[in-house]
């Protein structure tokens, strides 16, 4: 089951952080303030600036969405019916994803963040929770966990 974990933690990290770096470029902030804010999660806001930290956020990102990724491995191995249907599953599961970032993970790290309101912010997180990160998942799961069909000789 490594390789599908590998594949999606691939695929949808790389989307989800190109599109922080488009957005937050939006914003005016450049992709290494991006990763220092990512690596300030686990090591505490004396994350300086810098290549260092920011190849650390980098790698904090990859876990992260290893660990997303490696949860619905899990679950589809014993829900198959994840497999069967990846749009719908992975279009919820990186809604799930957003409600546990944004509703635990955010107000537990960084209590002084509001939660968001502008619908077109709201907009931009669901875009890249739901498809560029929940729906890859679910579609490498299915590519790499469904059990072929096998149809009988005629």
């Amino acid at each position: 089951m490594l390789k599908p974990i590998v594949v999606a933690t691939a695929i949808a990290g790389t989307l989800d952080i190109l599109a922080a770096f488009f957005f937050a470029g939006q914003a005016g902030i450049g992709p290494e303030r991006v990763l220092h804010f990512v690596a300030s999660g686990p090591l505490g806001d004396t994350a300086a600036p810098g290549a260092g930290f920011a190849a650390a956020g980098l790698a904090v990102h990859f876990a992260i969405m290893a660990c997303m990724a490696a949860a619905y491995m899990v679950v589809a191995q014993r829900r198959r019916w994840l497999l069967r249907h990846p749009a719908p599953t992975g279009l919820g599961y990186g809604l799930l994803l957003w409600l546990i970032m944004y509703g635990v993970v955010r107000p537990s790290r960084w209590p002084q963040l509001s939660l968001p309101t502008d619908p077109a912010q709201i907009a931009e997180q669901w875009f890249c929770h739901l498809l560029l990160v929940g729906l890859p998942i679910a579609l490498v799961a299915r590519r790499y966990l469904a059990r072929p069909v096998f149809l009988p000789r005629q």
